[in-house]
């Protein structure tokens, strides 16, 4: 029988095809077994010792070679060991907090299967401030913007994950919601062995990664690559966490599996595999629940090679809820490392979300204006609908000793949509005004891409250096708006007469384009020893080109025409423009073993051009600025205890979309917003100070820090309502008015809004940690600009100045004699105060908020845990106030072999009162918020965690293996 032409292709194409899956399973086949398949060749061995004859644990050893790349720990003999060693030379680089950098190469004795070298001496680093040893191990590491710490004096239950680890570091806190902040600034990024896991999310490492492999985490005050890499500071850190895995966990895998199911249909499904070998790590997440546990932070992107460029290209917030509402959430994420050589490595992520959020809110908002009080109470219903998609890679390379290579692209996408329904009554002077219904439908989505690089070159031994960074980011925003809105009109001279109605329906369609590039260049020349001068420019830019059409129509669906709604409610804009700012500095930088500091100068000119375009009419954009900034950075070691520092920076930022186009933006006519083509960027001038002492060998702690701001130019509000025509009957011709509130913008230059803010930590422990008090507070003081007017012709309005002011307080105590047992009373105060210059008129809430974390085992495989707070508010909006008591217990049991399995039978709220209270203050507005959260229900988990290395499992097999921190109580 012959086969056709058709018949022949399919024939091909089903080889092909064949071929293809064979190749595929060949190769899955091949990394699976590849994690247990391991060669037999000669071994080395050695033992490292400090000056002082004494010997190092927990370094960081690792052997290197044309046909060798492997990692390994010193034991608590000071000693390491390699196997199936392959090549007859090889490197040895042992690195280790606190201590110089070593490598030696070596070569195998002729005839020698097994080396023993002779032992490695490290020499103490001359920066290190301070440590603590316990059992040969430092147990906290004190070393310029690095505080470490080692689990090795750490009372952790089995099962622990790194949250519950961070949880016992002095100066660190985590909240409820797995947010991290130490040395009470927020933690904005982890990493797994000095590199970015899953992009750099906190809470997808701190919940899911295993304690029981934790060697170090590291407290890190990052300023990004060039710091890193040169060692010259420029702008601000970040508090970045690095978690250093035990390296004789770096051979083996583990697994974590857990699913669960309560009451009012509550559901919990959660996997992680994590494969590691020499130079190889592979990690898979997956998770599906309804108690709004996600799995990944969309909002954190990886920091690439360029840090802190704002502006175009970049991905707007969240596409759907948090921790506020119900929320049903899957998400599946791969993260990978691959270190080819001692010289290339890559490392990346992809990470999938989608969230199905419903939200139910209550706002009491009062408008206190001259002449005029307007309060709204108002009633929301909100549903959100998600996806994310978030993909990073890195790649670095070391073409020689001398340079250094990195380049990251980026890729995401997002969709959603979201329905809302949203009832309100205003009142004015406490006479009703008006009843409204706004009824909103939103599609959108959201790709973008980037990438970003740098290089650096070492030009001599000395200090002369060359460094070079790059970015480009596109972003590109499409979105669709459906809004209905009917407003029911009182007249309060005629409480009898029926309300008239204003009927409005919009449909928008809007184009959001934007994008971001820049690139900067540092040259260091040494001066003398302790002496160098930088010289740098930096360059950015970023594009925005938007287009938005909108059609409104009546109740009968026919457009609307008249010249009362006409100019609000149709239009077609397209506008574009762009924001460049060149920066050139200079500065001298100075560093001994007592005082750093660099001084100098930087001038910065900027320039903003566009255009605005309606209905053929063009108005332009066009503004240049220059703005010279001091270089100043200050640190001083009192003593090996304690140090100060002292840092300022200086930034300007464009104005948005809607604050600088000069048309109505508005999907109904009763809130109306105008930006200002005549804005001009604001100037932000930053100022940080950071003292820490500390004594750890005697359990104490001490830290604070002060940051304040200064803003030139500051681009604030000039809210506005009064009466206004809003819609003519055809019929009848009569003209309905209402209520109007407008927004406009204007530059502040008369006065200069600031925000100063403080905390400060003390901690004291006693009998190996066995006590600990912690004691901790801030203060926060703002002030804030804003304009208003009754008037609709006042394009000007009366200044208001408000001041803002926060006392924190909060005390805390931990006892944990043994892993067995942990006890966590504490009080929380928060004291907020705000007045008004234009009406005198001052507003105080305060809360108090008692806790008691705790857990203890019953038997020895059996573990009873609960966590209790009440809070106390006064002084919320009428019918917002609410005292809840949060009640979460759970009972665990352990069993199966070396207690794999745990079976838990949770409650969470017991008496069902979770809800999230809060205000915010913005010139004449404050908003006092109440939104739903989830509440009672009981559920019963079941989990199994499998863990096997090839230098055997943490603790012994029998401990219960780490990973993947259960359900929040």
């Amino acid at each position: 029988m012959k086969t056709g032409a058709f018949g022949q292709e399919f024939v091909n194409y089903r080889n092909i095809k064949i071929s293809i899956m064979r190749g595929f399973m060949l190769f899955l086949l091949s990394m699976l077994t590849g994690w247990t398949v391991y060669g037999q060749t000669r071994s080395v061995q050695g033992m490292l010792k400090d000056d002082k004859n004494r010997v190092i644990a927990g370094a960081t050893v690792r052997l290197t070679s044309k046909l060798d790349s492997m990692t390994a720990g010193s034991n608590m003999a000071g000693i390491f060991t390699f196997d199936k060693i392959k090549a007859d030379t090889f490197k040895i680089t042992v690195s280790n907090l606190g201590f110089e950098r070593f490598e030696k190469e070596f070569s195998f004795p002729k005839g020698e299967v097994k080396y023993i070298i002779p032992s490695l001496t490290l020499q103490q680093n001359s920066q290190m401030l301070e440590e603590v040893v316990v059992d040969g191990v430092p147990t906290v590491v004190v070393k310029s913007d690095t505080l470490e710490y080692t689990m090795k004096d750490l009372k952790l239950r089995d099962g622990s994950v790194a949250e519950d680890a961070l949880k016992k570091l002095q100066g660190v806190e985590v909240d409820k919601d797995g947010n991290v902040t130490a040395q009470g600034e927020s933690v904005k990024r982890v990493r797994i062995n000095g590199k970015d896991f899953f992009g750099g999310d906190v809470k997808t490492a701190t919940q899911n990664l295993p304690a029981n492999i934790i060697q170090k985490m590291q407290i890190i005050d990052d300023y990004g690559d060039m710091a890193n890499i040169t060692g010259n500071k420029n702008g601000d850190s970040e508090k970045v966490l690095n978690i250093q895995i035990d390296p004789k966990y770096n051979q083996g895998h583990m697994t974590t599996l857990r699913a669960g199911y309560g009451t009012e249909d509550r559901y919990q499904a959660t996997g992680m595999w994590m494969g590691m070998r020499e130079g190889e790590q592979i990690s898979v997440l997956g998770n599906l629940n309804n108690t709004n546990a996600p799995l990944f932070d969309f909002n954190t992107t990886g920091g690439g090679a360029r840090r802190g460029q704002g502006g175009g290209g970049r991905r707007g917030g969240g596409m759907f809820g948090g921790s506020d509402g119900l929320t049903k959430i899957g998400s599946i994420g791969l993260n990978f490392r691959k270190d080819f050589s001692d010289k290339l490595t890559a490392y990346g992520s992809y990470s999938y979300s989608h969230s199905n959020n419903t939200t139910l809110s209550q706002r009491y908002i009062v408008n206190a204006t001259p002449g005029r009080t307007q309060a709204d109470s108002v009633d929301a219903n909100s549903n959100t609908i998600g996806g994310n998609h978030r993909f990073e890679a890195n790649v670095e390379w070391k073409p020689t000793a001398k340079d250094y290579i990195k380049i990251v692209p980026q890729f995401g996408y997002d969709d959603g949509n979201n329905n809302s329904i949203t009832n309100s009554i205003t009142y004015l002077s406490n006479v009703l005004d008006n009843k409204q219904e706004l009824t909103t439908g939103t599609n959108s989505t959201a790709p973008r891409f980037g990438i970003s690089g740098l290089y650096n070159r070492k030009l001599n031994d000395n200090g002369r250096n060359l460094f070079f960074n790059f970015n480009y980011n596109n972003a590109k925003t499409d979105k669709d708006v459906n809004q209905i809105l009917d407003r029911y009109i009182s007249d309060p001279s005629n409480i009898n007469q029926p309300m008239s109605n204003i009927y409005q329906r919009t449909v928008q369609d809007a184009l959001n384009k934007s994008w971001n590039a820049g690139a900067s260049v540092n040259y260091t020349e040494p001066l003398s020893k302790n002496g160098k001068l930088e010289v740098t420019y930096d360059f950015n830019k970023n594009k925005y080109d938007n287009n938005i059409s909108q059609k409104g129509y009546d109740k009968d669906s026919s457009s609307i025409e008249n010249a009362f709604e006409n100019a609000k409610l149709n239009l077609d804009y397209n506008y574009d423009y762009a924001f460049t700012t060149h920066k050139i500095g200079a500065n001298y930088l100075f560093s001994n073993d007592k005082v750093t500091y660099s001084v100098g100068v930087a001038g910065q000119p900027s320039q903003l051009r566009g255009s605005a375009i309606n209905s053929g009419e063009i108005i332009p954009i066009s503004r240049n600025n220059m703005n010279w900034m001091p270089i100043a950075r200050f640190e001083y070691k009192f003593s090996r205890q304690s140090n100060l520092s002292v840092n300022y920076s200086g930034s300007p930022t464009e104005p948005s979309v809607s604050q600088i186009l000069p048309y109505n933006l508005s999907t109904s006519s009763t809130n109306i917003v105008y930006g200002n083509a005549n804005l001009n960027p604001e100037f932000n001038h930053d100022l940080k100070l950071r003292f820490r002492k500390n004594d750890f060998q005697k359990g104490n702690n001490f830290f604070v820090f002060l940051n304040g701001s200064l803003a030139d130019n500051k681009i604030v509000s000039l809210n506005k309502s009064y009466y206004g025509p809003i819609q003519k009957d055809p019929t009848t011709g009569k003209i309905d008015s209402a209520l109007i509130s407008e927004t406009r913008y204007l530059n502040e230059t008369g006065d200069r809004p600031y925000a100063i803010n403080s905390f400060y930590h003390y901690g004291k422990s006693w009998k190996e940690k066995t006590f600990n008090v912690m004691l901790m507070g801030g203060i926060s003081v703002n002030k804030t600009i804003g304009y208003s007017s009754i008037d609709e012709n006042d394009n000007i309005g009366q200044k208001n100045v408000a001041r803002n002011f926060v006392l924190t307080q909060g005390l805390m105590f931990r006892y944990n004699p043994s892993e067995n047992l942990e006890i966590n009373p504490g009080v929380r105060y928060q004291f907020t105060h705000t007045e008004n210059s234009l009406l005198q008129r001052n507003s105080d809430i305060q809360t108090w908020t008692p806790t008691l974390i705790g857990s203890y085992n019953i038997l020895k495989n059996t573990i009873f845990g609960a966590d209790l707070s009440k809070s106390f508010n006064q002084g919320y909006g009428q019918g917002l106030s609410s005292n809840p008591f949060i009640i979460n217990t759970y009972v665990e049991q352990r069993f199966l072999k070396d207690q794999r399995g745990t079976l838990r039978l949770q409650a969470f709220d017991l008496l069902n009162q979770q809800t999230n209270l809060s205000r915010t203050v913005d010139g004449f507005l404050t908003t006092d918020s109440r939104t739903n959260r989830l509440g009672r229900y009981f559920m019963v988990l079941f989990t199994y965690k499998f863990q096997k290395f090839a230098m055997g499992n943490p603790e012994g097999e029998n401990r219960f293996p780490g990973g993947m921190r259960p359900p929040r109580m």
